[in-house]
């Protein structure tokens, strides 16, 4: 029922009381023209109490709005308000929406694009802003009564979660904390630990979604909805004919198994996958557009887009396609004429044009501004999108559209979890515009509905903590409160929380265990002799057999390794097994890693390019020959990757090439213990027992057992005080490396509280040592280049390109920086260190000089979308190294290098002061 519409005197007497005790919630709800849902009220009561809280809803249900009350009450009450968000478009969003309430004068912004009015009542920021002013002592915290953490469960993110646990940590007491999560399983567990860290937190969640979702699952040009009732009507249970369709196709799969049809094809099943553009043309006639359709591919969007258009699909009127034309072109006019072909503006927005559109991380921001803009004002009908835009802006539809349940996870092709299938279909709905959300699943071979049925009805998606102690955060906190107090404020984190919780159920599973072992014992019981003295003969002689065996396979790996090693650029060389199996000519030998060994980038005389592995060598390798590498060649280049193959082929031909015979294993000399242990064994009085077996198959499990809980007990060490212990080990590093003397931060140690990278402790090093000393501006870009970057497709890519010899040589000096560093890392137990990847220094360069876009790009085979987000992480860390270097040349020269990198299509920002 509408507010507006309470007429009776109870509900008017009620409302009248409830506006007394909480007028600022009164004077909020009247800038709405639309009831608030009971949990938005509860929640808002409890911020103009002073309480922190913590609500949990799905996407779209309209939690944002808790936090747009605490803004409110902070401009009402003279304080300050926070308002923090994990992406910079999430930032820019809010940014533009409250300055729409607020005004100009009352909001600021600080990303790291922008800065603008920073001293305003309410500032939005991402999260690691917020993060780096509690550690500098800023002034703009003072006064501050509220921060909104929005989407706060990305504390689970594994690279940059950590960042919200230290902002909740360290906030002063008389902050209060307004968390805005989606809907995870463990939402009263987060709750508790905010009220242990923050005091009194209240914890809300809501399951229900504002608008109804209906679900349903395209077979080729027919929709049918997952659900049905159930015979008694007391609930709905899986589509009959959806589970009838998939023993159809399950049967026909297993009948025509090593069977032909006519013409040697094997007969397809009727039930098929729509087209993308039968998709499209259907959820059109059904009134069930505008819609996202997530394709986990960036070439299956780009694709979608393109056949759209070869299908004449044009989804706008008129006064639509004008419009839309229009607000391109100038979103767009800033956009050099040069870039325009490069960047595919032309058939960008064609596409657009005819309400058609893509949308994914390689994408240029204005474009990914244009279409979001555009999609939220209903002129675009069809996006086809990646992941990315389930996590990001608010962008809801009619209709989501997922076209596989499986997407590849950086490793393989995985299944997606509950959690992401409620995600992706939470943006179907519009709040105010759409009675019932839809959320189609695309018919698949193999596809099951039961397994649909489960994700669609499943809410498991725990919050789990990422959060470790970084270089960067010791020096911080060990500066402000001293060693110990640091360890005492990490004891508090998320991580340790979770740990302590665990530790119960541990100790309960030790319990039961140990009433176990005491049962197993009494079976073991032989009137021959102690027969748990025998087992244990037994499995101390089971276990050096294991050994041995696992020792000589670790010695044939360190001489695989150690003949990898001696590898050279040139060196011919047989491969002996896998995919690349034969000649090939070393291009790089590679690194020596902790875990793969060397990994050498050859050329096959088949003409491939590939970084080979561990796995391609069984047994040591030697050069057979070598041949020259000519200085210009680039394995990216087709011609020179024959011509190279070629002359591969004739050296092969020319020379008798001498194959050694395949590896065999050596039979090894048998430990002498296992003779002795044989003979005790033999000797011992249970060897005659004619029930030994049924006895040491119970000792077996006693002993199992017993090697289990001993585990589970180390567990139980080893998760008490685990951050407080990791956190000592990072102090040791500092320590060794003269950044902190006991409670004191050193000079150096200064420095390093001014870097954020994650290559924080390099970054330092490198300025501690002089290691860019000497560069000119657009060198040092492309050397920090790579601090940054790192390359999408590292198995197959070939050794860096440097541009000048400057360049090289400090890249080099910083791998051997990096790895003196690694090694200190092993020494005390830690690893936050990735080796610094040099891919993009040659496109740096190159760009620094004035290279056109498409030269750039071309070199690179980049995305113009990652090419500018790759540039702008640069921005931040060469910024870095020019407030942390002092005064000096080096400072001056990264400046300049921030002059250099900042032109064309990187120096563009969406929002303007």
């Amino acid at each position: 029922m509408s507010e507006l519409g309470v007429s009776s005197p109870a509900e008017r007497y009620s409302r009248s009381r409830a506006s007394r005790q909480y007028p600022r919630l009164a004077e909020f709800r009247g800038l709405y023209d639309f009831a608030l849902d009971g949990f938005q009220v509860e929640a808002c009561k409890v911020v103009e109490d002073g309480h922190g809280v913590l609500v949990a809803a799905p996407t779209g249900s309209g939690k944002t709005l808790v936090g747009e009350f605490a803004v409110h009450l902070a401009i009402a009450t003279g304080r300050k308000c926070f308002y923090t968000t994990p992406i910079k478009a999430l930032s820019n969003q809010k940014f533009a929406d409250l300055v729409d309430r607020y005004g100009a004068d009352n909001v600021g912004l600080l990303t790291g694009d922008n800065t603008i009015n920073g001293e305003a009542p309410v500032v939005v920021m991402t999260t690691e802003v917020l993060r780096n002013m509690l550690y500098a002592g800023s002034r703009t915290l003072d006064t501050l009564g509220y921060v909104v953490m929005d989407e706060v469960h990305y504390l689970a993110d594994r690279m940059r979660g950590a960042v919200w646990e230290e902002v909740i940590i360290h906030l002063p007491e008389s902050v209060s904390v307004i968390s805005l999560s989606a809907t995870v399983s463990n939402a009263e567990e987060f709750g508790d630990w905010l009220t242990e860290v923050r005091g009194d937190t209240v914890t809300i969640v809501e399951e229900r979604r504002p608008i109804p979702l209906h679900q349903h699952v395209m077979v080729g040009r027919k929709m049918f909805p997952l659900f049905e009732p159930s015979p008694d009507d007391r609930g709905v249970e899986v589509n009959k004919a959806l589970e009838r369709l998939a023993r159809e196709d399950w049967q026909l799969s297993r009948m025509m198994k090593g069977h032909k049809g006519k013409g040697g094809k094997r007969p397809r099943s009727r039930n098929r996958t729509p087209s993308r553009v039968e998709v499209v043309e259907r959820l059109d006639a059904e009134g069930l557009l505008p819609a996202i359709c997530f394709i986990f591919s960036r070439a299956g969007c780009a694709a979608a887009v393109q056949q759209c258009l070869d299908a004449r699909l044009t989804l706008t009127t008129p006064d639509e396609q004008a419009h839309i034309a229009a607000f391109v072109d100038t979103a767009c006019a800033h956009l050099p004429e040069d870039d325009l072909h490069v960047l595919g503006y032309y058939e960008f927005r064609d596409a657009l044009v005819r309400g058609i559109a893509a949308h994914h991380a390689g994408m240029l921001p204005t474009f990914k501004e244009c279409v979001e803009d555009l999609f939220s004002d209903g002129l675009v009908k069809i996006i086809f999108a990646t992941e990315t835009l389930a996590l990001g802006i608010n962008m809801p539809a009619r209709s989501v559209v997922i076209e596989k349940l499986s997407k590849w996870n950086g490793e393989t092709h995985a299944n997606i979890t509950p959690g992401e299938y409620t995600q992706l279909t939470g943006r179907a709905g519009r709040r105010g515009i759409d009675v019932e959300g839809h959320g189609v699943v695309l018919w698949q071979h193999g596809l099951d509905p039961k397994q649909v049925a489960g994700l669609a009805s499943t809410r498991t998606y725990p919050l789990n903590s990422s959060f470790h102690p970084s270089y960067n955060m010791a020096v911080n906190l060990v500066g402000q409160v001293g060693r110990t107090v640091a360890r005492e404020l990490l004891e508090q984190s998320f991580a340790q929380f979770q740990a302590d919780r665990a530790v119960v159920g541990l100790a309960r599973q030790i319990r039961k265990a140990d009433d176990a072992l005491d049962g197993y014992r009494e079976k073991v019981v032989c009137d021959r002799g102690d027969f748990m003295e025998y087992a244990s003969l037994r499995r101390e002689l089971s276990d050096i057999e294991a050994s041995g065996s696992k020792a000589r396979r670790q010695a044939e790996r360190e001489e695989i390794i150690a003949s990898l090693v001696k590898l050279r650029p040139g060196d011919v060389i047989h491969v002996p097994v896998g995919k690349f199996a034969g000649l090939a000519v070393v291009l790089d030998p590679g690194r020596v890693t902790d875990h793969e060994g060397p990994r050498p980038m050859v050329l096959t005389a088949n003409r491939h390019a590939r970084r080979l592995a561990m796995i391609d060598f069984p047994a040591p390798v030697q050069p057979l020959t070598t041949m020259r590498i000519p200085k210009s060649f680039n394995p990216r280049n087709p011609q020179a990757r024959r011509d190279l193959a070629s002359a591969l082929r004739s050296r092969a031909d020319a020379a008798s090439f001498h194959r050694d015979k395949p590896y065999r294993d050596q039979p090894g000399r048998e430990d002498p213990r296992i003779a002795a242990i044989r003979q005790k064994l033999r000797e011992h009085p249970c060897h005659e027992c004619p029930d030994r077996e049924s006895h040491a198959r119970w000792a077996e499990r006693y002993l199992k057992l017993e090697r289990d809980t001993k585990n589970q007990r180390g567990r139980i060490e080893q998760r008490t005080n685990t951050v407080a212990r990791q956190f000592d080990r990072v102090c040791e590093v500092l320590d060794v490396l003269g950044y902190l003397d006991g409670d004191v931060v050193t000079p150096d140690g200064l420095r390093l509280k001014r870097l954020y990278s994650d290559l924080d402790l390099l970054v330092s090093e490198c300025l501690r040592q002089g290691t860019w000393d000497g560069l000119d501006a657009a060198e040092l870009a492309a050397v920090v280049s790579g601090l940054t970057y790192t390359s999408r497709l590292a198995d197959d890519l070939p050794a860096p390109r440097y541009p000048t010899r400057n360049v090289r040589a400090a890249a080099e000096t910083m791998a051997h920086l990096c790895a003196d560093l690694q090694q200190l890392e092993r020494e005390h137990r830690v690893k936050f260190l990735r080796s610094p990847d040099f891919g993009f220094s040659q496109a740096v360069w190159s760009w620094c000089k004035d290279a056109t876009l498409d030269d750039v790009l071309g070199d690179m085979d980049l995305a113009a979308g990652d090419f500018v987000r790759a540039m702008k992480q640069l921005i931040d860390v060469v910024a870095q190294i020019a407030d942390a270097a002092g005064p000096g040349p080096l400072r001056t020269t990264a400046r300049e290098a921030l002059d250099l990198l900042r032109h064309g299509v990187v120096s563009y920002t969406s929002i303007t002061a």
